[in-house]
């Protein structure tokens, strides 16, 4: 009997480590030391890869939007993901930001998620978020939208 508590608490353990992300799982990235030449040889494969040209990193890097991004109307986005974003075409990368509500006289501090279409279109705001401005859930209230 103990031999078979040993190995379901160890199945247990093994399966700890994972957890779907849907379940609050989101762990960290792990990186992988690369070995590092310190003769100096110069090997054919220095400077071919992306990591060892700075100029190349900086390129491949989006543009974060900044100060006034403009208003837009927003309806209610997926209800089951959690937190507080908008999903906007207003910007081009994942960035922090504000709405800002007139009717309620309400910001709160999002994420501004990408989205594509032009920036006339709509926006998704989650519902923690419409819920802290105070914004009615069916409807589609306009919100400014603030960089930063």
């Amino acid at each position: 009997m103990r031999w078979i508590m040993l190995c379901v608490c160890g199945f247990g353990l093994v399966a700890c480590d994972m957890v779907p992300q849907w379940a609050g799982g989101d762990r960290p990235a792990t990186t992988v030391a690369q070995p590092v030449d310190d003769a100096g040889s110069g090997s054919e494969t220095d400077g071919d890869t992306p990591l060892d040209d700075d100029t190349e990193l900086e390129a491949s890097e989006p543009e974060l939007s900044t100060g006034t991004l403009g208003r837009t109307v927003a309806s209610l986005g997926n209800a089951a993901e959690p937190g507080l974003w908008l999903k906007t075409p207003l910007v081009s990368a994942e960035q922090a930001g504000r709405v800002y509500y007139p009717d309620t006289n309400r910001t709160v501090d999002v994420t501004l998620i990408p989205i594509d279409g032009p920036d006339t279109a709509g926006s998704r705001l989650s519902l923690a978020a419409m819920q802290a401005l105070g914004a009615p859930l069916t409807g589609l209230p306009e919100v400014d939208v603030f960089a930063g």
